[in-house]
């Protein structure tokens, strides 16, 4: 019974967050829907220390989807992973409810930390395609990773990080990710500075011009 309660809750999660989905027997074939199940079997081996087994699982998961979730992860209710390939979910990292990962995001660690190595997301947590958020720091709830972005330090709730590293760009943001979907849309630091030194060089070349203009109005008495 507590398989066809995880089942259907992926198939709710799935239909809520993706307007692909027509009817239920398409989730079957999302590689999300596959991926989370066989974690969920793997995990709770992982937890009766069965780590062959699980790992077994788990990498048979991997070779059909795509999506890497070691077994010893903790995930809460209603992830999401949309498309999925890529996607890399490490030993220690523990994914709050409601969070939505994106094809190529990687919860990794640096390689140099022992126990705790990988990031903590809290609920509501979208992270777009290609981010990697490495360490073992916490994403605070209702937070958003920019596509792309590199991600090395905490983030406080309700914040939209962007960039290499990842720059807080907007906080408290009270948008719940798992709603909102929007992972587009999202703050541009480096085009907004740009667009800003444009139209200072734009207005001082209109004074330069003014100035040049003024002077040569000017007629000099010959001593």
């Amino acid at each position: 019974m507590k398989i066809l309660s995880y089942i259907k809750e992926e198939i709710k999660v799935i239909r809520e967050r993706d307007p692909a989905i027509k009817s239920n027997m398409e989730v079957l074939l999302y590689p999300s829907f596959k991926a989370i199940l066989r974690y969920r079997v793997a995990h709770k081996l992982f937890l009766k220390k069965r780590y062959f087994l699980a790992r077994w699982i788990s990498q048979r998961g991997v070779r059909k989807t795509g999506i890497e979730i070691h077994p010893g992860a903790t995930i809460g209710k209603g992830l999401f992973i949309d498309h999925g390939s890529g996607v890399i979910i490490g030993e220690t990292a523990v994914v709050g409810d409601n969070v939505t990962l994106y094809q190529g995001v990687t919860l990794g660690g640096t390689g140099k930390e022992k126990g705790k190595r990988h990031p903590t997301l809290e609920d509501n947590v979208m992270v777009s395609a290609g981010a990697k958020i490495l360490g073992s720091f916490t994403i605070g709830e209702n937070s958003k990773i920019g596509a792309g972005s590199v991600v090395l330090k905490a983030v406080p709730p309700n914040c939209t990080v962007v960039g290499v590293p990842g720059r807080i760009v907007k906080r408290d943001n009270q948008k719940i990710p798992r709603s909102d979907m929007d992972h587009v849309d999202l703050p541009d630091p480096i085009s907004n500075e740009i667009a800003r030194l444009g139209k200072e060089v734009r207005e001082l070349r209109k004074r330069v011009k003014t100035i040049e203009k003024s002077e040569g109005d000017k007629t000099y008495e010959v001593i």
